[in-house]
């Protein structure tokens, strides 16, 4: 894998206005967390996890997936029916640009509420019961509510409350403890070289390293890895490679 390819690959890339999706996932690799919807697609691993998350917590037939992967054609059909049907501000607000959405990536999942009159584009996800629940605990599975109300001005998005984006874990449970979202977390990594000093944290018993990588330093990268330990590493579509270092706490 080239270091152009290694910085568009993985569960952080960063997707938005500025920073365009240059390449989607093969549909081979995509699978439906509910088999109910077999068109509704997500990231193997991500869905995977969903599967799981909504099984554990008893709700897969209360919530629902409404819409998942998009090719970058079904997204331009979406803009335009809704620049069509509810004009440029409430399309701006709520759909993001073709090659500009996280839908692209195969790693974000709209979820609602299971009721006859669900809206495609903006699904009923309440704050109460078990999608307060779901919400409370979604970083324990890698997920994190991609564009919460108060982060409009850097995400520029508007409050998305059925929008969740698979990040991977610990990520999700750093982002969540500190208030980040994906912008603001890639930002942070990025003061965090390889040379050092890492980001150091300690989660659920495990103690992990982050440091990010950047393109130019991307050759060989496996080999400079540490030994004997669980190591990974996702590009984050922008200038680099974040690796996450796993270790048990002594």
């Amino acid at each position: 894998m080239t270091p152009a390819e290694m910085v568009r690959t993985g569960s952080l890339v960063l997707v938005n206005q500025s920073h365009p999706l240059a390449q989607e996932p093969a549909v081979a690799s995509l699978l439906p967390p509910d088999s109910r919807r077999p068109n509704i697609l997500l990231d193997a691993r991500a869905g995977t996890v969903l599967s799981r998350f909504l099984s554990d917590l008893g709700c897969a037939g209360e919530i629902v997936p409404v819409s998942g992967y998009r090719s970058r054609a079904e997204q331009e059909a979406i803009f335009s029916r809704s620049l069509r049907d509810s004009g440029e501000a409430f399309t701006r607000a709520y759909v993001a640009l073709p090659g500009c959405s996280e839908h692209q990536t195969g790693l974000a999942i709209d979820l609602g509420e299971h009721r006859p009159d669900l809206d495609f584009i903006r699904p009923q996800f309440p704050d109460t019961g078990v999608f307060r629940t779901f919400r409370r605990r979604a970083s324990e599975y890698g997920f994190i509510l991609r564009y919460p109300e108060d982060k409009t001005n850097i995400t520029g998005i508007q409050f998305e409350p059925w929008h969740f984006r698979y990040v991977g874990w610990p990520h999700a449970r750093l982002m969540e403890r500190e208030g980040l979202v994906l912008e603001e977390y890639i930002r942070l990594l990025e003061d965090y070289p390889e040379s050092g000093p890492h980001l150091r944290f300690q989660e659920q018993g495990r103690s992990f390293e982050l440091y990010t990588v950047p393109r130019a330093d991307l050759e060989c990268l496996p080999d400079r890895l540490p030994r004997n330990t669980l190591c990974q590493w996702s590009g984050n579509n922008g200038n680099g490679v974040v690796v996450t270092v796993w270790r048990d706490v002594l």
